[in-house]
């Protein structure tokens, strides 16, 4: 999404350096239940299925299309490649069963010290507080774990549960692009950031 960030203040080199180090150490987010970690070419049959439920993949507009195990494995390969420039990661949780309940894919712009979160979880992982306090968590470590001074995040504009939870998180809607996928078709889609400070004003570290 090269229109991302919409709010840009290019950082100082050392710090894009710090960020992308980060982002190369990243392991996954250490959740008390399922916690996250990279997704291997290995896993790329269970992320298959999981995208598979056309109410997961409908509403995402930058998966590959058509969905299949091996553009599934070039989706991880190509987030392992961002990886190892230090600018992205693609993050899996698994249930007991070790199938996928839920992925986060992070694009990173060290220059602007911001960085988008995309994901989504299982129908039977939604409309639980767990999904908003999961979210929470993953913006907590992009801040912290990262070294981010802003998050993106996007959504359709008829994805009503992403902007109840954008809004009540304390993000601010920014405007409109107009998001491609990889098979040139576009979507209409909403903008939100939110600022280390102003997330932190919102979600102090000692709550």
């Amino acid at each position: 999404m090269g229109d991302l960030p919409l709010t840009r203040i290019r950082l100082p080199e050392p710090r894009q350096q710090a960020i992308r180090a980060a982002v190369r150490a990243a392991r996954g987010i250490g959740f008390d239940a399922a916690p996250s970690r990279i997704a291997t070419l290995d896993d790329a049959d269970a992320l298959y299925r999981f995208l598979a439920d056309p109410k997961i993949h409908g509403p995402i507009y930058n998966l590959p299309r058509p969905l299949t195990v091996e553009s599934v494995r070039d989706m991880i390969a190509r987030n392992l490649a961002a990886q190892a420039a230090g600018e992205g990661m693609l993050f899996l949780r698994f249930d007991e069963a070790r199938e996928v309940l839920g992925y986060s894919e992070f694009e990173i712009w060290p220059e602007w010290g911001a960085g988008d979160l995309g994901g989504a979880l299982r129908q039977d992982q939604q409309g639980k507080r767990s999904g908003v306090d999961g979210a929470r968590r993953t913006f907590d470590w992009m801040f912290d774990g990262l070294g981010l001074e802003l998050i993106v995040a996007t959504g359709a504009l008829d994805n009503v549960r992403t902007a109840r939870m954008l809004d009540g998180l304390g993000f601010e809607r920014k405007g409109e692009i107009t998001s491609t996928r990889e098979d040139g078709s576009t979507r209409q889609s909403l903008v939100w950031e939110v600022t280390r400070a102003d997330w932190r004003r919102a979600h102090p570290i000692s709550d």
